[in-house]
């Protein structure tokens, strides 16, 4: 089948990567997770490759099994920030549990976020599945699935409520009347419900995209129809062309059933290419960086599953060759309806910059890719429609 859209990319900005030793590449930054200069850096070959969005990763538990990146690394608000000063149009994503934390604080943040950046700010919701990070925030035991995912509801109802305070014209910023805002604008919330109490309305406006994008990587059969009714994107797994194929089938079914424009619904499977100038180059590119990786050390990072969590779970599908192999490749699974984008993710120095070189110009030759931003907000670049203001129908007077 032939697409008349164009493939999407997001970068994974994740410091010493996503294994036990892969800081001893010889390459690598160890201090790689905690250095702004590393981050800035990515983010800059991010945008200069086109891509619609970085995404930092994120966890709220860490033991003696997790990986290097998570023993100390940066808070997503935070660098994202940060980030800010240094990209222009590149989306910034960063990763917030509903689980713990309260609607009304990352409803604000992220709203700051968006302002800051010019309309660029997404959040990938999560429910931290990880039992360790309830007792870092003050409770005795883990909510089941269900439950989490009951609250996870709940939680971006209310942060989309909160986000809808305030119509687009809502502050008149009169100076020759003095009339700050049209309170017939301003929309409290009012809500009471099984997990959260919060009246509203938020301290600050929509912003030049209307609101935040949200991204969703569910992937049990409640995770799905949660991604299908409430995200913008989805972020999976990317094991094979054909169940990643199925995947999108089926989150797309999800989301039309729910009445949703299933073309406006991103799916952006997870990649780590490995390009070099042959294909024996690039498979030796690989081996050097396994070899890096003490069978022990595996298979403690496989251990980590049990008790930590992280999108850094991508299997490493082997999208590894030359330039126009990778290419490719990623052709076949646009063109066949497995991905609208890719998530471009590699634990080895360079790959990104590789990507962006040498596999990017190949992909716009062939017409598959875009040689310019289209726009400078992150709903511009993904094609997703602007949000019309949608306020709690009860109306308040301050």
């Amino acid at each position: 089948m032939n697409r008349t859209d164009l493939i999407q990319f997001g970068a994974m900005i994740h410091g010493v990567g996503g294994t036990t030793d892969g800081w001893r590449h010889p390459d690598a930054d160890p201090t790689a997770s905690t250095n702004a200069a590393f981050y800035r850096q990515k983010a800059q070959t991010a945008e200069r490759g086109l891509f619609s969005f970085a995404f930092i990763a994120d966890g709220l538990f860490i033991s003696e099994k997790s990986i290097p990146h998570f023993l100390n690394r940066f808070e997503p608000i935070t660098i994202l920030s940060a980030l800010t000063a240094s990209t222009t149009h590149l989306g910034l994503i960063g990763t917030f549990s509903t689980s713990f934390t309260e609607p009304f604080t990352i409803a604000r943040q992220l709203m700051s976020l968006d302002h800051i950046s010019g309309g660029r700010a997404g959040w990938n919701l999560v429910t931290s599945p990880q039992a360790g990070a309830a007792r870092n925030h003050s409770k005795e035991s883990l909510p089941d699935h269900s439950r989490r995912y009951a609250i996870a509801q709940e939680h971006v109802d209310v942060v989309r409520g909160l986000w809808n305070s305030w119509e687009e014209d809502a502050f008149v910023r009169n100076k020759e009347t003095g009339q700050f805002f049209d309170p017939y604008k301003l929309h409290r919330l009012y809500h009471k419900g099984e997990y959260f109490q919060v009246e509203g309305p938020l301290n600050i406006g929509r912003s030049k995209q209307g609101e935040p994008v949200v991204f969703q990587a569910g992937s049990s059969e409640t995770g799905r129809s949660f991604a299908a009714r409430n995200a913008d994107a989805v972020f999976t797994h990317s094991n094979s062309l054909e169940e990643t194929k199925a995947f999108y089938d089926d989150v797309k079914k999800r989301a039309a059933d729910y009445g949703r424009d299933a073309s406006k619904l991103r799916i952006f499977p997870g990649i780590s290419p490995i390009i070099a100038g042959s294909q024996e180059e690039a498979e030796a590119k690989y081996q050097e960086f396994a070899e890096l990786i003490p069978i022990e050390n595996a298979v403690k990072y496989v251990a980590r599953f049990f008790d930590d969590y992280d999108l850094s779970r991508f299997p490493r599908t082997h999208f590894i060759g030359t330039p126009e192999r990778v290419a490719s490749l990623i052709e076949t699974w646009f063109q066949r309806e497995a991905a609208d984008g890719f998530i471009i993710h590699s634990d080895i120095p360079g790959m990104l910059e590789a990507f962006v070189d040498q596999v990017i110009p190949i992909l716009q030759e062939k017409g598959l890719y875009r040689k310019s931003y289209p726009a400078d907000t992150l709903r511009g670049n993904l094609g997703l429609d602007i949000p019309a203001c949608r306020p709690n129908p009860i109306l308040s007077r301050n």
